[in-house]
């Protein structure tokens, strides 16, 4: 299989967690296949965006390989980070919105987790191929602070490092009006999560040429 992008995601292991989640997003990121998503309606439209990433947690997010990188030479260094770093946990996880999208997100001390998803970005940031323009300029339409445009200019996004918020996304962006609604009803079907959560494994995904994620390979955090 060839892949265009590579992320290093967190994925839940094999669980009630994992099963909700790639049966609400209708895409399972670890078989790469399509999943049954629950009879509710409109719960296709909600999801339309975040389906082909799969459910996950991204630690550094999607970039193309530098030149004269290869897959192997990156799958060996995500083991050999793995290796490394010790496990961490957080309180919980909890429901909540993110720029009007609904996700779980970690409860209190998140020290740890931090700490792994800033390795993550920086010790594997060799593999990673500049950013083309078009994507820089469709992330500063954001409207970036001048710390969040300085991060974009040296890791190629935004979001990380003192920035960086760990989330699992369950929805695209919706209406304020409808946030109330589709939380209920992810409450609805969410199963029981083990707490405190653990985030002891990390896992290397691609991009397919159908636009959408799989996993490639999971590595346990042994540090």
């Amino acid at each position: 299989m060839s892949y265009s992008r590579f992320p290093i995601y967190f994925i839940p292991p094999e669980g009630p967690l994992a099963d909700f989640g790639a049966a609400w997003l209708g895409w399972n990121v670890v078989t790469g296949r399509v999943a049954a998503q629950p009879e509710v309606s409109g719960l296709r439209d909600i999801t339309m965006t975040p389906m082909k990433y799969g459910f996950h947690g991204t630690l550094k997010p999607p970039f193309r390989l530098a030149d004269g990188m290869s897959v192997e030479a990156l799958e060996t260094a995500v083991g050999e980070l793995a290796a490394s770093l010790k496990p961490a946990a957080c309180d919980r996880l909890a429901l909540t919105t993110l720029g009007g999208f609904l996700a779980l997100t970690p409860q209190g001390d998140a020290t740890g987790l931090r700490r792994i998803a800033d390795a993550c970005v920086r010790d594997l940031d060799r593999f990673r191929a500049p950013a083309p323009d078009a994507e820089l300029a469709r992330r500063r339409q954001a409207g970036l602070t001048d710390r969040q445009e300085a991060l974009l200019t040296q890791w190629g996004y935004p979001y990380v490092m003192e920035e960086f918020r760990f989330h699992l996304t369950l929805s695209g962006r919706l209406p304020t009006a409808d946030i109330a609604h589709w939380s209920a009803v992810v409450e609805q079907h969410l199963p029981p999560i083990t707490t405190p959560f653990p985030i002891d494994q990390i896992a290397l995904c691609g991009e397919r040429s159908d636009g959408r994620f799989e996993l490639i390979q999971r590595y346990a955090l042994t540090g």
